[in-house]
């Protein structure tokens, strides 16, 4: 990025509402070029924002750069970041338009002592934390990262509402079926807790006598027919369902089946859920395609991560240049551990900041998650952190594998290498 003079730049700061934007402009020595003007939050409010920042860059020759910073504040301001990062009248004042975190404008606002309540003076704060030089974040890359960033966010959304809905669902089969809950992997009879197989056990036998009054042979043959002969052992699997049936809690005959129709609820509504997520990520791959080719080509290269993922990194990252090095990086995700010590004392456990970029973060763990399974040394390392965390092992042992995965992807992005495992070392 082109580096700024900032005593011949305009910083201009909107408060975003979801009617009125209020817009204040200051130059380096915080003189007031515009102060707190309403424009409503419209296209023609956003073409009379930008005809007063076009004037004001017109009567005063002094500025040539205009950095225009605003609180990421929802969907609110979408509009209005597109619009004038867009604007071919402030093109050629090489035009920076920020969406910023506004838990951070929120503490630095905190530095004033002397300022006063006002509906419009969030705007000359967010102008302020520009000219100080505090932003780190990438200015707004346009329609196209737009798009993909819908997708790849919608697509967060559906895995989220996937992840919901199984926990939900886990509290009714553990009132219906509490032995099969408790269940853990090693001995549950179904690889996948979710699978069609497992789906009509829970469905279509209504109470836990009906399970249990069946013989093994009835119980293989429906375990054979459900799971089209998948099941290795299926007289194991029918002896393990019984078993668990025998163990469970007896309920009153009236609960069974809305219990029955709650999880069978529950299983189209993921049944749905995950047909759209097929068609996200179809959309996604459609258009990641040209969007930045050397960095998607780069980030496909690392064995795992998969073209969807990639899709989803490159749709939050933008430009690799944006980041001084793999700690900024790590630091614009929220993988960064906060201090925990008081004079000699130093606590083993520490929180996860995550205060940063939230899809970013979803993104970059999942792929770690990913390459783990792919990647033999990052298969080692990760076995390591788990064997030496005590608490929450593998949520630990994921996030200190992600570090060491932005370091990575940090050093393969800034050279434009494919990945290699000499390089991975």
């Amino acid at each position: 990025m082109k580096k700024i003079d900032y005593l011949s730049t305009l910083f201009v700061g909107i408060d975003i509402a979801s009617r009125m934007n209020v817009v204040s402009a200051i130059d380096f020595n915080q003189d007031y070029f515009i102060k707190m003007k309403p424009a409503p939050n419209s296209q023609e409010g956003a073409e009379f924002l930008e005809t007063m920042i076009v004037n004001v860059l017109g009567n005063n020759h002094q500025f040539k750069y205009v950095i225009i910073g605003m609180e990421s504040t929802g969907f609110y301001g979408v509009h209005i970041a597109n619009y004038l990062s867009a604007s071919d009248t402030l093109a050629p004042f090489s035009l920076h338009v920020y969406c910023l975190n506004p838990k951070e404008v929120k503490n630095y606002k905190k530095s004033f002592n002397d300022l006063g309540k006002n509906d419009g003076i969030d705007s000359f704060v967010i102008a302020d934390y520009a000219r100080v030089g505090r932003i780190a974040s990438k200015p707004w890359r346009g329609s196209q990262y737009l798009a993909l960033q819908r997708l790849t966010r919608h697509r967060m959304h559906i895995t989220e509402c996937i992840a919901r809905e199984k926990t939900y669902m886990l509290n009714n089969i553990f009132l219906k079926f509490s032995e099969y809950a408790l269940l853990n992997k090693d001995e549950h009879p179904f690889s996948n807790k979710y699978s069609a197989t497992a789906q009509a056990i829970l469905t279509e036998y209504t109470t836990n006598e009906d399970l249990v009054n069946s013989s093994v042979a009835e119980l293989v043959d429906f375990v054979n027919s459900k799971s089209r002969g998948r099941i290795a052992d299926p007289e194991e699997t029918a002896k393990i369902l019984q078993a668990a049936a025998r163990n469970s809690y007896r309920l009153d005959t009236c609960l069974y089946e809305p219990l029955t129709i709650s999880i069978a609820s529950s299983f189209n509504c993921i049944s749905s859920f995950e047909k759209e997520l097929k068609v996200i990520d179809k959309a996604i791959l459609q258009t990641v395609q040209g969007l930045n080719p050397v960095e998607y080509t780069v980030l496909n290269s690392i064995p795992g991560i998969g073209k969807v993922f990639s899709a989803g990194i490159l749709a939050e990252l933008g430009s690799i240049k944006t980041f001084q090095n793999a700690d900024a990086l790590a630091k614009y995700c929220g993988i960064v551990w906060n201090d925990n010590q008081s004079g000699d004392f130093e606590a083993e456990d520490k929180k996860m900041s995550k205060a940063g970029n939230r899809y970013l973060r979803y993104y970059i763990i999942e792929a770690t998650d990913s390459v783990i399974r792919n990647c033999p040394a990052y298969k080692r390392f990760y076995t390591k952190k788990y064997v030496e965390t005590r608490n929450h092992q593998h949520k630990r042992a994921l996030a200190l594998t992600s570090r060491k995965f932005i370091r990575m992807l940090f050093g393969l992005l800034d050279k434009s290498q494919l990945y290699s495992p000499e390089k991975s070392r």
